[in-house]
């Protein structure tokens, strides 16, 4: 087991007026972290994908040395996440736009990254674009037990279906906890946010299933729901299907609250487009995690990891995310989304 790193909060967290009359107390922290990663492709092309425009001789003019740079780039970002809080960074980090496992091989390998030992839990979905949902976890701090791809099936909406990325839902111990972890990616607003909305109801519903059926066995199971979900928190495929609500008092045992409410009413995103900000990428949490447990992990904040090197400097697209190509121009930048981050504490004795 790793050294539990430690830190001190004000009164204002403590849990009970013992504490509170103590003046500080310790938390153990744990950093949780979801990263859109724009399109993390290999250099060679897989006959059953559409990802020409992702190789040497493709329109982007993918080669190896821009592959080797987006990585450079990714483990720069990844290496930073969580670290405010906790030196060890990010225990679990799902992940989306990610072609196969060997994008993610060679992400954990990089020089910025590879003393933190990152492993991956990663299925091949069916989506056309070729392009999958993957969690990394720092094996000092989580142990897989279980995993599972669940099928999303949008076949029956016609041009407006196709294939899409399955869910990934992985059991696993949190440093303690046991913990099921839902990553997803749900369909593109493409042809219109209202004609596509049906699609991302049928996503949510997918692990709105799961979810419910765990929480009718036990009403406290530690559920995280993350990932690039196309919607806002307050978009119906979130606030209804999902239920998830912003106002934590008014979360009931079961339920789901998504801190990312408080940030979309203050006109903050993870994501710009037309001098517009979207909240697509979210980490939603059940019940359990509200809760001050003693020995248990509970939220304590959430962040968008929107630091200066990750955004665009100059010109119309100043402040937006520094995405790494411009139309098909390579311009050596991360991604076109912000990392999100929430991070979970710990009493200590």
């Amino acid at each position: 087991m790793a050294r539990p790193f430690y830190f001190f909060l004000l009164t204002l967290l403590c849990v009970s007026e013992a504490h509170a009359q103590e003046g500080k107390a310790r938390y153990q922290v744990s950093a949780v972290a979801f990263y859109n990663m724009e399109n993390l492709f290999d250099t060679l092309h897989d006959a059953h994908k559409y990802d020409e425009e992702f190789t040497p001789g493709g329109e982007n003019h993918y080669t190896s040395k821009v592959y080797h740079e987006k990585l450079h780039n990714l483990a720069t970002v990844i290496r930073q996440l969580g670290t405010e809080l906790t030196p060890d960074g990010a225990a679990l980090i799902g992940a989306a736009e990610i072609e196969n496992d060997r994008v993610l091989r060679d992400l954990v390998s990089q020089p910025e990254i590879k003393d933190r030992n990152y492993r991956f839990v990663h299925f091949e979905s069916p989506d056309s674009r070729g392009i999958d949902v993957a969690l990394l976890y720092n094996p000092k701090y989580f142990l897989v037990l279980q995993a599972e791809a669940l099928y999303t099936d949008i076949s029956g909406f016609g041009q407006k279906g196709g294939k899409t990325r399955d869910v990934l839902h992985v059991i696993g111990v949190l440093a303690g906890d046991t913990t099921h972890v839902f990553v997803n990616h749900w369909p593109s607003r493409r042809g219109g946010e209202a004609a596509s909305a049906p699609l991302r109801a049928i996503a949510a519903r997918v692990s709105k299933r799961v979810i419910d059926s765990l929480m009718a066995i036990n009403p406290e199971t530690r559920v995280l729901l993350m990932g690039d979900l196309n919607d806002d928190p307050n978009s119906p495929s979130v606030a209804r299907v999902l239920g998830a609500k912003g106002n934590r008092k008014k979360v009931k045992p079961g339920e789901l609250f998504n801190p990312w409410d408080a940030f979309l009413d203050k006109g903050i995103g993870t994501l710009a487009y037309r001098d517009s900000w979207n909240l697509f990428d979210q980490i939603m949490l059940s019940s359990g995690w509200l809760q001050p447990k003693a020995g248990h992990w509970r939220f304590y904040r959430a962040e968008i990891f929107s630091r200066d090197f990750l955004k665009e400097q100059f010109g119309p697209y100043k402040g937006y995310p520094h995405r790494s190509f411009d139309g098909n121009q390579w311009i050596n930048g991360y991604s076109d989304h912000f990392p999100v981050i929430v991070y979970l504490v710990k009493p200590l004795p």
